[in-house]
Parts: structure tokens; C-alpha cells; sequence
């Protein structure tokens, strides 16, 4: 049988001692009933916030400790993680899809600068063919709003659907 590290025995029950404070916090504070969140589980327990937050289990008891009071309370709960988390990830999607409107903007000036400067310069195309690259371009601006119309659209029957859902829930709990 081997020897144990006696460093790691002492963390080992240094960890195990916090644990046991946290919990004893978490059920003392169930019973008062103050505003219960990991910053203040953590003050009060004598833990740093990242003790917690590296133990699923504590910090899921503290997330059910504190929806459990405002419920007592006849509090509505605030947003779920899983519905902040799908906002956090729409609002991903929409900022990939602005940095890439932008782009292909600042890739159109570039090419418009270019072409105005090449005109200037004498060197530019025959009438002919610089209006039906005018038309060309017309039609593909003409695309690109449209594009952009229905992008917008598709925002606003989103963000429809999301309320509805919500008015739908809302509902649904009044008549349980």
C-alpha cells in the first residue's frame, strides 16, 4: 500500500470543508428569505465565486436554491440559461451576417472606386458596354435589396414566433 501525498491530503480535506461550508450556506439561506445567487452564497460561505462555479454540483444547487425561493415568493423566474443561450446564439448569427454585409459593401466601393478612377484616368470602356455594365449592376443592387428585404422579414417572423411562444407559455401557466 502506498504512502499518500500528504499536500493532497490536505487539499483533499481543505476542498472537502469549503464543500460543506457552501452547503450549510445554501440551507441557511433557504431558510431566509433574502436573495439567493452564487456571489452571495459565495460571501456568505467564505468561498470565492470561481470555488462554485468549478463545482457543477454546488453551483446547481445554488441556481435551484434560488429559483425554488423566487418561486416561494410568487416570483416569475428570469430567463432560463437554455433561452439566454439561444439568444447569445442568435445574436452570433446576426453579427456573422452583418460582418458579412459589410464586407461585401466594402467590396463593392472598392470595385466602384476602382472603376470611377479607370474612367477618369481615359482608359475606360466603350459607351456601349459601360451601359449595360450599368444596367448589370442596377439589376444586381436591385437583387441585393431585395435580398436584404427579406433578410429583414425573416427577423421580424422570428422575433413573432418568440413572442407568440412566450404569450403561449404565459398562457399556458395561468391555466395550470
Amino acid at each position: 500500500m502506498t504512502a499518500k501525498n500528504p499536500l493532497v491530503v490536505a487539499r483533499r480535506a481543505d476542498t472537502d470543508r469549503r464543500r460543506a461550508q457552501v452547503l450549510h450556506t445554501l440551507a441557511e439561506m433557504a431558510e431566509d428569505p433574502q436573495q439567493i445567487n452564487v456571489s452571495a452564497v459565495a460571501a456568505r460561505a467564505g468561498v470565492h465565486r470561481s470555488f462554485l462555479h468549478r463545482h457543477a454540483d454546488l453551483h446547481k444547487a445554488v441556481i435551484a436554491a434560488q429559483q425554488a425561493t423566487l418561486t416561494r415568493r410568487g416570483q416569475a423566474v428570469g430567463p432560463s440559461t437554455a433561452s439566454l443561450r439561444a439568444d447569445n446564439a442568435n445574436l452570433a448569427e446576426r453579427n456573422r451576417r452583418l460582418q458579412q454585409h459589410v464586407y461585401l459593401l466594402e467590396e463593392r466601393l472598392s470595385k466602384l472606386l476602382g472603376e470611377q478612377a479607370h474612367q477618369r484616368s481615359g482608359l475606360g470602356a466603350p459607351p456601349v458596354t459601360a451601359v449595360l455594365e450599368c444596367e448589370l449592376e442596377d439589376t444586381r443592387q436591385q437583387n441585393l435589396d431585395l435580398r436584404h428585404a427579406l433578410q429583414e422579414r425573416e427577423e421580424e417572423l422570428g422575433a413573432v414566433r418568440e413572442a407568440y411562444r412566450r404569450l403561449m407559455t404565459d398562457h399556458n401557466r395561468g391555466a395550470l
